[in-house]
């Protein structure tokens, strides 16, 4: 039999065999794809995608991939001779049916294999496209599909002239022994007609029927696809044979629920739990209550067959640990290996990341716990000595299975999540095996961009019938996206009501705004009354809505009160003794401003780095514990998952979730008994024509008018609104007013899962997609130091050592947002350095007069001379 390759041999590595890489990614689908997986025509997922491996590269047997490889001489007489997909597409399509499959599974199988090196496309447009042919045209009428099925003929012509017996064997294989090669020769021109007829409408001319697919075909091809993807990227990845495989490198090591029940039995028992007793007493009593119901009802919800079930609790309840019990009681009951937990913002993640770390004494490199997200350093070590000279455990694969969820539980974002189910990209793809009978858990759904509402809940179905997975949402604001979910906790209300430790006071400004829309408040106003109240000793915080408004108020604070100690200039004074921003103590730099003044002002936005703005916020933290009264002005960062405690809260006018979130931040830990949370509603900056609130919620759907009515329907007599009154009954009556008259979510997005539209899923996204430049702030000398061998890595060729620096790098640089790239902003960003010729990202290194005026200690990352377009941002 020829040697035929599917790797060369490279920097003195041996090549791979063609027949080697295929049985070796077969091997891999099997521990890939659980046993008892299924299509939704009932047959199983895990031999049909193994036909698929067997096939994927099949069309590497050609002269021609051999000769682009370099381990054959010639030139092919057309480059496109040289891509083997295509002929994998059709073989995979021939041997599922062979085996007699569903044809829905052979149209999977076909759109799998050809698309395993990209992105899925439309569907039905791509099948119609790829087997659709004309009889009686000359070749000069050929369209581009045409001339393709032409090219994959004479591949077959040249696979069967010179390796006939490979073809035959792999076929063998591929088929069960239920078709051959000369069978798939002699009937490939027939194959195209069979194929072209599951997606072409009938009656006047060709063309594309996507009804005839079925609503669960995109799960099933983008199942099919993300296995092969995976087993194919870690076996190519990997230097190893099927030989020398083991099922361990994609296992999952599962965290027990005992270890977590012993976790919480020793907190209780640090704390009396008494209904008769103190608040503190009673607090602890509901908490302990909360986790044993909603592990109990948790137990009979997986036995009754699981779906959808959701944990409604307030701020203090302990819903992390709630949701970590009900999820792990789900999976011991349902036999299932990892629970994914996803969360809206990658600043809270490290939250959860630290309790599980201190729960099972981990860390985030092993098969437990992977933390996912665009800042984490994402990998898999294996934790026998043994094992780690492994090739599937080398930099590439260890990389590749943690970014792909095979550890017990994964911490990761909405993002990740949901952008890995709408359209993924080629790499995303390789999470979805891992999603197969898990149980995922959404931390804070509310925070989900209101275009998504509808698309949301249709992969939730997708995952919970197609993927037998279960899905717990979780929030204090439960935001009504499922239909026919399950409530894990009896009476929410009555944990509302234990627990109230606020009450909401309307500033004027908002009753202007809900009585006639007019009238916001000043800034010097909100100052006068911010200091007021900082010094009659209340530790405060104020949430603005855009990072201008934060930044205006911040100043005007400082200008009017020069004598408060600016937390960020001590920590930029320890930041330049210590050198290292994770170094820095944040009880030194606490105990410091401390020393330096009575009173404190601290400023938190997205224009500070993560590295940064994690340790202001432990200082925060250390303050409020200290008793040190502070005035912390922010952006809605602080709004989820940021565990400090006020005395007193404002908040500029926002949607009732938003208002509740910010008020988990007040009184959290009942210093006192009653915090104070004044919602008021500030005037525009400078130059601007709409005020902050309006600009970002008025924003396409128009959410204030609902949430100031609902407000309103709400207030009692007095002065004040009543905790549960605004938190349970006024996020229900805004919630149900926002589906009533708003419809809010784009129907379009979830028919696209319908329509097996991938391309168009491929095009969403949940973020905001507005024009920005990353920017590097260089504060320290190791960090310029890092810029400076980047540079001389690109100028050796070494791109490893480039794109690792560059991820060390990433807690170090803000994204700055612009309208256009013809702004001015645009053109000060872009004349900023980048930190090599290839890379769009630029840095600035404020040490340097150049760059002076790029940054500030106190607001983090400035654009020099204010325009217009940055005040809208």
């Amino acid at each position: 039999m020829a040697t035929r390759y599917s790797h060369p041999p490279d920097e003195g590595h041996d090549g791979v065999f063609l027949w080697d890489h295929l049985e070796d990614v077969t091997e891999r689908v099997r521990y890939v794809v659980p046993s008892d997986a299924r299509t939704p025509a009932g047959e199983p997922m895990r031999d049909v995608v193994e036909t698929l491996a067997y096939v994927h590269d099949f069309g590497k047997a050609t002269t021609h991939f051999q000769q682009y490889l370099g381990v054959q001489s010639g030139t092919p007489p057309d480059e496109r001779y040289r891509y083997h997909a295509p002929v994998g597409a059709f073989t995979a399509y021939y041997a599922l049916d062979a085996r007699g499959y569903d044809a829905e599974t052979c149209l999977a199988g076909f759109v799998a294999v050809g698309k395993h090196h990209g992105a899925l496309p439309d569907i039905a447009k791509y099948v119609f496209d790829r087997s659709h042919r004309r009889e009686n045209v000359s070749p000069s009428d050929w369209n581009t599909d045409e001339k393709r099925q032409v090219i994959v003929a004479k591949q077959l012509e040249n696979i069967d002239d010179h390796v006939p017996d490979l073809a035959s064997e792999i076929i063998q294989k591929a088929t069960a022994g239920n078709g051959s090669w000369e069978a798939f020769c002699e009937g490939f021109l027939e194959l195209l007609g069979e194929i072209e007829s599951t997606v072409a409408a009938t009656g006047t001319g060709p063309g594309v029927d996507r009804g005839s697919l079925s609503a669960s075909c995109y799960a099933l091809v983008l199942e099919c696809w993300g296995s092969l993807v995976l087993a194919d990227k870690t076996s190519a990845a990997s230097a190893s044979r099927a030989s020398e495989l083991s099922e361990d490198a994609y296992a999952a090591e599962q965290p027990s629920l005992e270890r977590l029940d012993e976790y919480i039995g020793d907190l209780e028992a640090d704390a009396c739990a008494d209904p008769e007793g103190t608040r503190s007493e009673r607090l602890n009593h509901y908490r302990s209550r909360a986790q044993s119901t909603v592990l109990e009802n948790a137990e009979s919800f997986a036995d009754d067959g699981g779906g959808v079930a959701t944990i409604t609790l307030p701020t203090g309840m302990g819903k992390t640990l709630a949701g970590l019990s009900a999820a792990l009681s789900i999976r011991n009951r349902t036999g299932g290996e990892r629970i994914v937990y996803a969360l809206p913002f990658t600043s809270i993640i490290d939250q959860v990341v630290d309790e599980a770390q201190d729960i099972y004494e981990t860390d985030t490199a092993g098969r437990l716990l992977t933390a996912h997200h665009h800042l984490a350093e994402t990998t898999i070590r294996d934790v026998n000595e043994g094992d780690v000279d492994k090739a599937d455990l080398h930099d590439d694969v260890a990389g590749m299975l943690a970014e792909s969820w095979r550890a017990g539980l994964t911490v990761t974002t909405f993002v990740q999540l949901f952008e890995s189910l709408a359209g993924p990209a080629n790499k995303q793809s390789m999470k979805v095996p891992a999603l197969r009978n898990s149980v995922i858990v959404l931390d804070e759904p509310q925070s989900l961009p209101l275009d998504w509402w509808k698309l949301v809940p249709r992969l939730v179905t997708m995952l919970t019938e197609r993927y037998d997975a279960t899905v717990i949402a979780m929030t204090a604001t439960q935001p009504q996206l499922f239909d026919s979910a399950v409530e894990l906790v009896d009476e929410p209300t009555a944990y509302f009501e234990a627990t109230e430790r606020v009450r909401y006071r309307l500033d004027q400004s908002t009753e202007r705004y809900i009585d006639e829309q007019d009238g916001a408040k000043s800034y010097d106003d909100a100052v006068t009354e911010l200091l007021e109240t900082l010094e009659g000793g209340d530790a405060t915080l104020a949430v603005c809505n855009t990072i201008d408004s934060a930044r205006k108020l911040t100043e005007l604070v400082a200008q009017r009160s020069p004598g408060l100690v600016d937390i960020g200039e001590i920590y930029a004074d320890e930041l330049e003794a210590v050198g290292d921003p994770e170094a820095v103590d944040p009880a030194a730099v606490a105990k410091r401003a401390e020393a330096a003044g009575d009173l404190s002002i601290l400023h938190l936005s997205t224009r500070l780095r993560p590295v940064d703005r994690l340790t202001l916020i432990e200082t925060a933290k250390e303050l409020t514990g200290r008793g040190h009264p502070f005035l912390t002005i922010s952006t809605q960062l602080v709004e989820a998952g940021v565990d400090i405690s006020f005395d007193r809260v404002y908040r500029d006018l926002a949607p009732i979730d938003s208002i509740v979130q910010a008020a988990g931040r007040c009184n959290r830990s009942f210093e006192r008994d009653r915090g104070e949370v004044t919602v008021w509603w500030l005037e525009a900056p400078e130059e601007q024509e709409r005020t902050p609130a309006e600009a970002v919620y008025n924003r396409g759907v128009s959410l204030l008018p609902v949430a100031a009515r609902t407000l309103e329907s709400v207030r009692g007599d007095g002065e004040f609104l009543e905790e549960t009154a605004v938190a349970k009954d006024a996020v229900e009556k805004y919630y149900e007013a926002l589906h009533r008259e708003k419809n809010v979510g784009k129907e379009t997005y979830a028919s696209y899962v319908d329509e097996a539209r991938a391309d168009e899923l491929e095009n969403l996204s949940l973020i905001d997609q507005r024009n920005a430049i990353d920017v590097v702030v260089c504060r320290t000398d190791e960090e310029r130091a890092a810029v400076d061998a980047i540079e001389n890595a690109v100028d050796r060729y070494e791109f490893d050592e480039v794109n690792r620096r560059m991820d060390d790098l990433r807690t170090r640089q803000v994204s700055v947002p612009f309208y256009s790239a013809d702004s001015k902003e645009a053109r000060e960003l872009g004349d900023l350095p980048p930190i090599h010729p290839e890379a769009d990202v630029r840095y600035v290194d404020p040490s340097r007069p150049e760059f002076a005026d790029f940054f500030d200690p106190t607001t983090g990352f400035v654009v020099p001379d204010n325009t217009v377009e940055r005040r809208f941002l």
